[in-house]
Order: structure tokens, then C-alpha cells, then sequence
């Protein structure tokens, strides 16, 4: 299991927030804009909530909702899993195999100071494996 530390994978990160009374169509925008998957949804600087692609497609779209009047009051996720930034990386994809979800907000207090995603906890795996199958094809190339 990775032993990098939360905070080394939000550094540098731009943290993507968005009122409660934004609307799906608004924060969707948003989200896109940014790139990210999951937007978190504050009061103040207070977390409260979680919007993500998932819930656009399936609080949303897939029960006829019209995204341009639903707020992300109306279908956020209030039940939130977060993390701090100095727990292990490890401890984050824990939390997202035994919830069933993707995203992880990373806080101080109760604070957002970045998202932790599944995407994000394969990175420098990610490279590594990509590296290998590169070693692999170049090897089998000589031979």
C-alpha cells in the first residue's frame, strides 16, 4: 500500500468549491472547467456537502430533474468521509474501497483544502506501471 501522505498528493492543488445554491447546470460547468470530478459544496468556508459526476447522472439526469433549476442543496451527499492531510494515502483509498466512492475531501477542521480521487491515488504507480510495459515492449522489440 502507498505510504505517501494525503498532503503530497493535494500540493499544488486548486481547491474547487461551490455554494449550496448553485444550480447542477452552474456547478457542472464548473467542475468541467477545472477538470475534476467532484466539487465541494461549502457554507462560508465550512464543507457541508459533495457533488459529483455520479450524482449528476444519477440523482439528476437518470430521474428527470431539469439540472438548470435543481440546486446542489437538493442532491449533494451531506454524509461526507474526510481526511486529514497528514494520514497516509493508504488510509484514503480505504476509506473509498469500504464506502463505495471515488472522492475524498481533504480538510482542516472542517475546512476543504483539496480532493483526494481514486484517479489521484494511482499516480506515481501509475507512472511506475507505465514504465514497466514501456521496458516491456522495448525488450520484446530486441528480441
Amino acid at each position: 500500500m502507498p505510504m505517501r501522505k494525503v498532503g503530497d498528493v493535494i500540493r499544488g492543488q486548486t481547491v474547487v468549491t461551490a455554494a449550496r445554491t448553485l444550480s447542477v447546470f452552474e456547478a457542472s460547468k464548473k467542475m468541467a472547467q477545472a477538470r475534476v470530478g467532484a466539487i465541494m459544496v461549502v457554507e462560508g468556508e465550512r464543507l457541508t456537502g459533495l457533488f459529483t459526476e455520479r450524482d449528476a447522472l444519477n440523482r439528476v439526469l437518470a430521474t428527470g430533474l431539469d439540472p438548470t433549476r435543481t440546486t446542489l442543496a437538493d442532491v449533494m451527499t451531506t454524509t461526507l468521509q474526510t481526511i486529514d492531510a497528514e494520514q497516509p494515502l493508504g488510509h484514503a483509498m480505504h476509506l473509498m474501497f469500504e464506502g463505495g466512492f471515488r472522492h475524498v475531501p481533504v480538510v482542516k477542521g472542517d475546512r476543504p483544502i483539496g480532493m483526494v480521487s481514486a484517479r489521484d491515488a494511482l499516480g506515481t504507480e501509475m507512472i511506475a506501471f507505465e514504465q514497466e510495459l514501456e521496458q516491456r515492449a522495448s525488450i520484446t522489440e530486441l528480441l
